[in-house]
């Protein structure tokens, strides 16, 4: 890196760029030419009223009311002891199917990495909780 960075160095001392007087002279007219449009602000939006407010604060109230009834209503399942094995079970199996898409030698190549290094972390995971 060091390299590459001196001789980018080395490389922009050795460039001579000169404005001539005309192009700045077009430049800066540019710039100046170039004004703000005045009197025109961002267009603010309506402002809603406070019966829109109490709707949907009341809405919002009642959604997670029903929300607790329903999850209070489910019959409770005896405690479990957490196990490795009742961990695992509950991690969703994720499958990895790419065999319909059309690859480039390169995506393909990245692909087996990437399932590689999947399978062993999976492999850490598994060691590290006893399995």
């Amino acid at each position: 890196m060091d390299k590459l960075a001196n001789r980018l160095r080395r490389d922009a001392e050795n460039i001579d760029a000169k404005v001539s007087d005309e192009l700045d002279r077009r430049i800066r007219a540019s710039l100046h030419g170039v004004t703000p449009v005045s009197g025109q602000q961002a267009a603010v939006p309506p402002a809603r009223s406070r019966g829109f407010w109490w709707a949907s604060s009341l809405t919002g109230i009642a959604a997670a009311a029903a929300v607790i009834a329903i999850v209070n209503s489910q019959p409770e399942a005896p405690p479990q002891q957490a196990t490795p094995a009742n961990v695992l079970a509950a991690v969703p199996k994720i499958d990895w199917k790419a065999e319909s898409a059309m690859m480039t030698a390169q995506l393909q190549q990245e692909l087996d990495a990437l399932q590689s290094d999947i399978k062993k972390a999976e492999k850490r995971v598994k060691d590290d909780i006893g399995l």
